[in-house]
């Protein structure tokens, strides 16, 4: 392939940019000396076609690093190196000869094959997905716009985007994937619901778990995606389209469609760790682009990564490159991908200082409450992390704070009390009235409340009234992962049982936690599948499980058809109602 014209570009916040002209890059790095930018012919290229060295005095504005590839079109492959010092013990872990990925890239090629798979550790390049230059103008959004449905009349779905169509049960044209969750919006218009929440769809490294099932000997995998690569990047096996930039269009076509649905978009973000793990892990592009400045590192001892999120490294989110980063990704996400909101993982990192210390007055989080072009999102903080961080009442949002949060306190007051433990009718009243005691000293009102009784992590609903213990034992960790404090009753048998008196008690309990959510002031959120009584045999923690155990099985909608017209029915109710749907405590 001919090579391009270089031109010096310009200092644009970072990522591609795509002209009538060209497409101009650009990518932050405070402390490399030579920035190298790379062009591939396509997917599975050995090596690049042209390879363009970015002049620290002609390419560098400040901090960003810059050049205009003229004649360079939307569809384009790239990676870049980075070199620089490579100091540890000062924070710096530049090597020239690894390739990295655009820390604002906006999709990436083919599959999901990241560096710890390859053979060493710069990688056959044939092997490595390569990032995809992105044309956003490209797509035709028609007359979509925000549904900016209120708090108050928000019904909050969980799903994982590639488990609710994955099982063949689907019957889906492309099972697991964005069309194929598409085909399936007719099923979430009939239940009532009125968002999605999707667990990550950002890219990961769905490969990175190396354990064994010990039962079927299938390795696991990353399946909740809880380790995010590309933060601008929608996940590109989730997509039917495998053509570089297909999973782009195929996602704005779902939101599209859920849009005209009236259903609103939601996405679980992991701004507070990323993929490359501790000292120990892989170079992927933050470390390789500023890892002093991108990570908490131990004071004195900078090649030590601190750990606030229990998978090796924690964002230094309140540094203003890294909070830059994550509001200019938002931004992207609003802007561009069209969606309504975000649930933020593990938030109280967010709301740590530069020494990792969390901040009663957070710069980042005060700015997403007020940020104007967030203004209309609903943004959600899961308010605690694994550092001892827990914030629940008192997320820290500035004077009008705008952040909702997952309410452990509702989740579990409310399974001890339709248990039938005693003295909880307080604690009940309490949680079911809005939970006052927890936001209305910050100014909030119940909707900032997500009220919620199972999630993606722990039992679901079904499993919550069928077992008395966690069965992980297909997680390969020898049943010590996962939560083992689940409030939960089994009604006389371990698992599923055909003694009728037992399954009326399930039923009717199930009946009962749903009601309670439904009749509860506050945003109630539950997990797919509930409503027709799915099951994952009693795994409580099933984030390897890439199969059935976590698949939406679709012959539960026809098996379970009367509990699923029971919740059909309570959502409605709670639709029809303002009662339950106040903003203001009693």
């Amino acid at each position: 392939m001919d090579s391009f014209r270089i031109l010096p570009g310009k200092p644009i916040s970072g990522g591609t940019s795509v002209t009538a002209r060209g497409v101009n890059f650009s990518v932050f790095s405070r402390n490399a000396t030579k920035i190298f930018l790379e062009l591939f012919e396509n997917e599975d290229s050995s090596e690049p076609f042209q390879t363009i060295e970015l002049s620290p005095k002609t390419n560098k504005t400040g901090d960003i690093w810059h050049v205009f590839v003229e004649g360079l079109k939307a569809g384009a492959l790239y990676l870049y190196r980075a070199e620089g010092p490579f100091n540890p013990s000062h924070g710096h872990r530049f090597d020239g000869k690894q390739h990295l990925f655009d820390p604002k890239a906006k999709c990436f090629s083919g599959g999901s094959v990241f560096r710890h798979l390859l053979s060493d550790k710069t990688g056959p390049l044939e092997k490595m997905p390569k990032n995809v230059v992105i044309d956003d103008e490209a797509f035709d959004w028609g007359d979509d716009m925000p549904l900016k449905i209120p708090l108050g009349k928000t019904i909050i779905y969980e799903a994982h985007l590639k488990g609710f169509t994955a099982s063949p049960t689907s019957k889906v044209e492309h099972p697991g994937t964005y069309a194929g969750f598409k085909e399936k919006i007719p099923y979430l218009q009939e239940l009532g619901i009125t968002a999605v929440e999707f667990l990550p769809i950002f890219e990961f490294d769905e490969y990175e778990n190396t354990n064994v099932n010990p039962m079927t000997g299938a390795r696991m995998k990353n399946y909740w995606g809880y380790s995010t690569i590309g933060f601008f990047a929608p996940k590109a096996s989730f997509a039917a389209d495998k053509t570089p930039g297909g999973a782009v269009r195929e996602f704005k076509e779902l939101v599209k469609a859920l849009h005209e649905a009236g259903i609103e978009v939601i996405l679980d973000v992991v701004f507070n760790h990323t993929a490359e793990g501790n000292e120990h892990g892989i170079t992927l592009n933050f470390r390789g682009f500023d890892n002093s400045i991108y990570y908490h590192l131990v004071n004195n001892q900078k090649q030590y990564y601190m750990n606030f999120s229990g998978c090796g490294n924690s964002l230094n989110c309140n540094h203003p490159v890294v909070s830059d980063f994550i509001i200019d990704c938002l931004h992207y996400w609003v802007l561009e991908m069209h969606v309504d909101g975000f649930r933020f993982d593990l938030a109280s990192i967010l709301t740590r200082d530069e020494r990792g210390f969390p901040l009663q007055q957070c710069p980042l989080t005060e700015r997403i409450s007020e940020d104007p072009v967030l203004r209309n999102t609903k943004i959600i903080a899961e308010p605690w992390d694994c550092g001892g961080a827990y914030q629940i009442g008192g997320f820290p949002g500035g004077a009008n704070n705008r952040w909702c949060e997952w309410n452990d306190k509702y989740r579990d007051g409310i399974r001890r009390f339709i248990r039938g433990d005693s003295h909880l009718s307080t604690e009940a009243a309490t949680r079911i009235s809005g939970s006052s005691d927890l936001f209305a000293l910050s100014g909030r009102n119940p909707t900032h409340s997500i009220n919620f009784i199972t999630a993606h992590d722990g039992f679901t609903l079904n499993d919550l009234v069928t077992y008395n213990h966690k069965h992980n034992e297909q997680n390969g960790e020898d049943n010590r992962d996962g939560n083992d404090n689940n409030l939960s009753y089994n009604y006389g048998f371990e698992g599923a049982v055909i003694n009728p008196k037992i399954n009326e008690t399930r039923e009717r309990q199930i009946k009962n936690f749903f009601t309670t959510l439904m009749i509860s002031q506050g945003t109630p959120m539950f997990v797919a599948g509930d409503e027709v009584r799915r099951t994952q045999g009693g795994n409580n923690n099933a984030y390897c499980q890439d199969n059935e155990i976590s698949w939406f099985n679709w012959d539960d909608v026809a098996n379970n058809a009367k509990t699923l017209d029971f919740f059909k029915k309570l959502i409605a109710i709670r639709e029809k109602h303002p009662v339950f749907q106040r903003n203001r405590f009693f």
